[in-house]
């Protein structure tokens, strides 16, 4: 079962969006959307996904699924505009809701905020089966960047978040809260059972030193081999002194607080106050 990928690339977040396609039904999922936010301004826009909507529209596609791989720190995300457009259910890991509760109160959501990860339409866990159209699709719990980290098996073709970046670039920070190199560590080496020919589409590319352009596509194989932290049987007392020293050095994500704040609701902003205006809350000294 071979999936047709269309990536949709936003170089401001260095994002790689999804659009994973049964070319028999032509339905479809939607993976990692963006939503567009100027911080200066605060001002959100839709130029990224409208991009997915007119190709879904122009290709006469529906939508079973928009996807989230885990909760971002470096974008907004744009599920509930596309779910309004094209339908489809928003889905993300069950472990969302150790997400909601940790920043909940980092950003002092309040009672009415909901930490039961009811804002999303399905929590999938380990093992959960699904399809796409007549695409059988399979759900790997991989936390370690984030505790609520999923792999999206869908096909011939994983999608797996920032677990893994492109082979020239290696692997994901680890330092967020619930996050751990040992766990992600585990959950690479899970990956890593799947097929060496089966496909690995990243959410990030940064384009390593050396290398001119994007890529976003890669396969199990070539991880295995190439990974320049993972691979060639790397073992993990190794990876983990090398990933948490390399995270110690890492500025935090420049639209983290806005990202977060949004993307643990499923995309939606916080309510309105009572002067009709939503506000996004900058902790001081606490992230």
């Amino acid at each position: 079962m071979k999936p047709e990928v269309i990536p949709f690339f936003d170089e401001s977040t260095f994002t790689a969006s999804f659009v994973a396609i049964d070319p028999d039904t032509k339905r479809c999922a939607i993976i990692d959307s963006v939503l567009d936010f100027d911080y200066a301004s605060g001002r959100t826009d839709f130029r990224s996904a409208d991009k997915i909507i007119d190709y879904v529209q122009q290709n006469d596609l529906r939508v079973d699924w928009i996807l989230e791989t885990h909760v971002h720190a470096d974008h907004l995300s744009a599920a509930p505009y596309l779910q309004q457009k094209l339908s489809g259910q928003i889905g993300i890991g069950e472990k969302i809701t150790v997400v909601q509760d940790t920043f909940g109160k980092v950003f002092n959501a309040g009672t009415e905020f909901q930490r039961d990860g009811s804002q999303f339409d399905k929590l999938f866990v380990e093992g959960d089966r699904f399809s796409v159209g007549s695409l059988s699709a399979t759900v790997l719990h991989t936390p370690g960047h984030t505790p609520a980290c999923l792999t999206y098996v869908i096909g011939d073709a994983a999608f797996v978040g920032d677990t893994l970046f492109m082979p020239d670039f290696g692997t994901a920070r680890a330092d967020f809260p619930g996050g751990s190199a040992e766990m992600l560590y585990a959950s690479i080496q899970k990956l890593f059972t799947l097929p060496d020919d089966t496909r690995v589409f990243v959410g990030h590319d940064y384009k390593a030193p050396g290398r001119d352009e994007f890529a976003w596509e890669t396969t199990i194989g070539a991880q295995k081999s190439e990974n320049k932290h993972v691979g060639q049987g790397r073992a993990q007392e190794a990876f983990v002194a090398m990933r948490e020293k390399r995270d110690s050095e890492l500025a935090m994500p420049r639209l983290i607080v806005p990202s977060l704040q949004v993307n643990m609701r499923a995309g939606h902003m916080p309510p309105a106050e009572e002067d009709g205006t939503v506000y996004l809350k900058v902790p001081v000294n606490k992230l």
